[in-house]
């Protein structure tokens, strides 16, 4: 399943990883094991270290392990979403039109 995470590092934390050189490796680790199709990375509107790392996670059990990792390395926040592209998009299409067939009416009304 295509999964978004998305983290966010607090200020001290992420300040204290940069001044003693924890923050690379351990980010380097997270990525090497994640495998992301993409990751974005940026200050949020809060001024925090952020970003937004697009994966393939084949089980639901892998979020302790992976959530772990940004909790005890940064004290980040961590959130997962099933996510879609372009593709999965267009192959939902059969379901969004039985959804619309089935439910339509109930909503309109």
């Amino acid at each position: 399943m295509r999964m978004m995470l998305q983290m966010t590092i607090p200020v001290e934390a992420g300040n204290q990883a940069a001044i003693d050189g924890s923050f690379g490796e351990p980010l380097q680790k997270i990525m090497a094991k994640l495998k992301p199709e993409s990751a974005y990375f940026m200050a949020s509107a809060a001024g925090e270290r952020s970003g937004f790392i697009v994966f393939d996670m084949k089980d639901t059990s892998e979020i302790p392990g992976i959530a772990e990792i940004f909790f005890l390395k940064f004290k980040a926040s961590v959130k997962f979403v099933p996510v879609m592209n372009a593709e999965d998009l267009a192959k939902a299409a059969p379901g969004i039109q039985r959804a619309v067939k089935e439910h339509a009416r109930a909503a309109s009304a």
